[in-house]
């Protein structure tokens, strides 16, 4: 448990690093590194793909309600799910990304990203460190629950799943 909350947290510090660092570099614009890569700030009062953006206000609290529930049944998961590790790995993951955002709306009002990837006059939305490691783990979730999980063959069968396969 502990190497699953010390992972989250070092996400949250690398996510919290990269926005600091970006509400400096740039503060008097955006920068455009590569012909399809912006580093631009942006301030998401919304939800992902800015959901909400333009309601007027009452969204932080909900926003900040819903990551903590998220926070607390993830660590819960992590509690009950121990040896699972890519389970484990993917919701430290979510983890790290909820709660480097969730410090945003808390002192902001609003989640800094910064990352605008663009082609053909289209921009995905920005984003930042802390949705990449929540896009990361929802897709190793995802990965995980869809490839095959057979039983081990030396380790014995539990009796109500013995009863299950007669």
């Amino acid at each position: 448990m502990k190497r699953w909350l010390a992972l989250a947290a070092l996400l949250v510090a690398l996510d919290q690093l990269s926005k600091f660092a970006m509400m400096r570099l740039l503060a008097h614009g955006g920068i455009e590194v590569a012909p399809f890569f912006n580093l631009v700030l942006v301030y998401n009062r919304g939800a992902a793909f800015s959901f909400l953006s333009d309601a007027p206000g009452w969204q932080r609290e909900l926003f900040i309600a819903i990551a903590l529930a998220a926070s607390a049944w993830v660590i819960w998961l992590l509690r009950r799910h121990p040896r699972e590790m890519l389970f484990c790995f993917a919701l430290s993951l979510i983890l790290g990304g909820a709660v480097g955002n969730v410090i945003d709306r808390v002192w902001l009002g609003a989640v800094i990203d910064f990352l605008d990837f663009h082609a053909a006059g289209y921009h995905w939305p920005a984003f930042n460190v802390a949705d990449s490691a929540i896009t990361c783990g929802a897709a190793l979730l995802i990965w995980e629950g869809l490839r095959p999980n057979p039983r081990p063959q030396n380790k014995p069968q539990r009796r109500e799943d013995a009863k299950e396969n007669e």
